[in-house]
Order: C-alpha cells, then structure tokens, then sequence
C-alpha cells in the first residue's frame, strides 16, 4: 500500500488530508512540523511527502533541502495558502515534485499524488531494469517482447534484419544479439553503409589487394573478413546500389569474398546482422533493392518501435540519460520536474531515442539549478504532439485582432490587448496554475510573471 506523510501546523488541514487520502486507499501519517517530519522519516520511509510551506521552526522549504538531502529520491509535493511564484520556482528549483496553492481542487491533489507515486515507481523499476540488457533502456509491453525475441533469435545462426526509424537503437539491439550468441567472444564489426562513398564500398566491404586501384598501396581486409567467426553488422542497409548488393548476395550463399583486384576467393564464417530505416519491400516493388538478397537478410526480421510507442520508457530514459550528463558535465542534475516531464510525455520524439538524449543533454548543460524545469527542454516545435496544420480552427486562442481593429486602434495597443487576452485564456484553461499556463503559451515562468504584473491580471 503507498504510504504518505502529510505534514502541517494546522490540525484542520491534517485531518483533512489525510481523511481524503485514507479514503482513496492511501497509508497516512501525519506531522504537526518540519522536525517531526524528519524524525518520522527517520524510522520509516514513505512513497511521498505532502507538506505546508508556511510553518514555524522548520518551514516547508527548509524541510524540502532537508529531506532532499537525505533522501534524494523520494517524490514531495508542497501546498501553501500564500500563493507566490518566487516559492514556486525556488520549490521545483530544489527538487520538489510539484507545487500546488489553496484552496485546491480535490481532483488536482489526488492527481498530483498519482503522478507523484507513479514516478517514484518508475524511478526504482529504473533501478532494476535487467542486467540481461544494460546496453537498452526501457520495460514497457513493447520492449519487453524485444528483449524475449532477442534471446531467441542470437543462440541461432540466422541472419537478421532489424527495421526500426533513425534513433530508436537498431545498433544496441544488433549488439546485444551479437552478445547473447554463442560468438560473443567473437568481433563485432559495424559499418554504415550511407557513410561510405559509393567508389570505396566494395573495397570496405571486400577488402582489395595492393595495386588495384590508384591509392591502393597495401593488401587490406575488408568487413567480411574481419568479422571472420564473429558478427558483422550492416547499418543502413537500404542505401547499398545495385553492383553492391549483387556481391553481397555471393557472399551469403556461398560464404566466400573474393577482394578487389584479386583472383583468390576467401572462406568466410560470417552471422549478418543488418539494419534499415527503409520499407525494404517498397524498396524492392521500385525496383532499388533485390529481393533474393532481401530474404536472405531478413531471415529473422526485428522490427524497433520508435519512442511514441512506447512513452511508458520515457522517465527511465530521462532518468538514465541524467545521471549520464550529470556525471559528464560534473553537475548535480538528479531531477526533472513534473512539468517538464509532462512535456516530454505529450511529444512524440520525431528523432525517438536519439533525440530524448540529446534534449536531456542540453538541458542539464543549460540548467543552473539541480532540476530540469520546462524552459530548458528544447523541442522540435513543428512535431509537437496535437499538431495539425488546421488546428487553429479549434484553437481557443484564436483572439487576433482583425485589419479593421488593427488600423483604428494601432499596432502597440492591439497587440497589448492581444498579449493580455492570451495570458488570460491560458491561466483560464491550466485551472489558473502560473506553471502550467508559462508552459502552455511556450514562455519562461520568469516573463509570464513579468507580464502578468504588467497587465495586472490576476
């Protein structure tokens, strides 16, 4: 059962809570300060800390530094009366998972500790993730069957084709089939074929022998023969032209290359692995790719699904790629906050994995506190998720003045006028929630406090 600490200096609010939380099913404790707080801690943990800010002694901010400290990742949730956004920003700077004003909205709490208690569970399943798979990150249904088809498919011989978008981690897969076989032992030799200039690709692939061509002044080896009784992997597959693909096609049935320029045919004992982020059989219907060399690389076809279809390994990968670039940049980003989660669970990652990555390594090099918080997370803003070239139909932000009120009233104040009506309807749709309403309208929560006190709304 998911244990809360609800802690507060007025009774009333105790009792109101915890009420309300022992009725949704909840273990409840409760604290009348920051102190007894810590010392309930201190006996026992908790799944979640709920806890006033306004307190004598110890106040909730205090007690947040305090149980940060000593429990870096157990989820706290503060509330106050005196609603400021400086509290706010301070709060989520230091790691608290949300922040919520009175009087709130029952619904918004229960939520608020469902995404709290959820991550905190995701955070220990990232923990545990298999040693079976350190090289790939992720426990949903999707890659779960990932995991079983790779065991099956490298204590065989068979060649196989893995199909997945730019970024999903076609190579780890390739590796870790490489490293379940029974050549583990054995070389794994990667190559991309799109890296590889056209005029120089037999020679990679084959290898050549001194003198056969303009620049060729050693015998050298080709990816085949260096993958010799181990596993070569073919990146890119779908970009090999025509002459290639006949030449790879011998080397499969017959298991013998024969180098550029020479006479001798070499044996070779190679598992293929290859890699396409192209709809090969479209590729053959066009005419561009063969298809008996098709069916001899997809004997075991393995299909990656891109990070929007499995958003459940979104926080093990935020969690992961921060402890990453942390200890990279010598920084002491732990954290991301729930609005910045949040963005990044309603995105749908047009660069999949690669590109969470690359987001989360931006962002800890760009944050100055201990916490991602939204304004650091840069996303691709054409793809967000919910996009439609005609969603200004629906939009309810569609309050731009017409020409008649622009030419009549002038530009400055039509736009004031335009600028107030948006932060207005954005505080309108997040339930008046300042946090929410700065990541709505894409602006920093520093700015969006700067004009609503320009505007004097709210």
């Amino acid at each position: 059962m998911t244990s809360i600490l609800v802690v507060d200096d007025e009774r009333s609010m105790r009792d109101f809570l915890k009420i309300l939380l022992v009725k949704e099913g909840y273990q409840v404790k409760a604290a009348s300060s920051g102190i007894q707080a810590m010392a309930i801690l201190g006996e026992k943990l908790v799944d979640l800390v709920i806890t006033d800010i306004r307190m004598e002694k110890m106040d909730g901010l205090e007690l947040l530094g305090s149980i940060k400290e000593k429990h870096p990742s157990l989820p706290v949730v503060l509330i106050t009366a005196f609603a400021s956004p400086d509290d706010a920003v301070l709060a989520m700077k230091n790691g608290a998972f949300d922040y919520i004003s009175k009087p709130f909205n029952v619904d918004e709490i229960k939520s608020v500790i469902t995404s709290a208690t959820s991550r905190a569970k995701q955070n220990e399943a990232a923990k545990s993730v298999s040693t079976e798979f350190p090289e790939i990150i992720g426990e949903s249904r999707e890659m779960i069957k990932i995991f079983e088809m790779i065991q099956r498919i490298a204590i065989t011989p068979a060649n196989v084709l893995i199909y997945g978008e730019s970024g999903t981690g076609k190579e780890l897969v390739a590796q870790a089939i490489h490293r379940h076989s029974h050549v583990n032992d054995q070389v794994f030799v990667p190559i991309t074929c799109s890296a590889i200039p056209e005029e120089l690709m037999e020679s990679e692939l084959f290898g050549h022998v001194k003198g056969s061509f303009t620049g060729a002044i050693t015998d050298k080896k080709g990816l085949f023969q260096l993958a010799d009784n181990g596993t070569a992997f073919l990146d890119e597959i779908g970009e090999l032209t025509p002459i290639i693909q006949t030449k790879l096609l011998r080397v499969l049935q017959e298991r013998e290359v024969k180098p550029v320029g020479g006479v001798q045919v070499e044996k070779v004992n190679v598992r293929i692995i290859a890699a396409t982020n192209r709809v090969l059989e479209e590729e053959i219907m066009a005419g561009r790719f063969r298809e008996d060399l098709f069916y001899r690389l997809a004997v075991v076809p393995l299909r990656v699904p891109p990070l929007r279809e499995r958003k459940g390994d979104v926080p093990l990968l935020v969690n992961y790629f921060l402890k990453k670039y942390s200890k990279l940049f010598g920084k002491e980003v732990q954290e991301i906050s729930s609005y910045a989660m949040e963005v990044l669970m309603k995105y749908d990652f047009p660069g999949n994995v690669r590109e969470l990555e690359n987001i989360i390594e931006r962002g800890v090099a760009l944050e100055s506190s201990n916490i991602i918080l939204p304004e650091s997370l840069t996303l691709s803003a054409h793809r967000q998720a919910g996009t439609t070239e005609d969603s200004s139909e629906s939009d309810p932000f569609q309050i731009i003045a017409n020409e008649d009120e622009l030419f009549s009233r002038g530009l400055e104040e039509v736009m004031a006028d335009t600028e107030k009506k948006f932060l207005t309807a954005a505080l309108e749709k997040t339930g008046n929630s300042k946090m929410r309403a700065a990541e709505l309208l894409r602006i920093s929560f520093r700015s969006f406090r700067y004009k609503i006190k320009k505007y004097d709304i709210g």
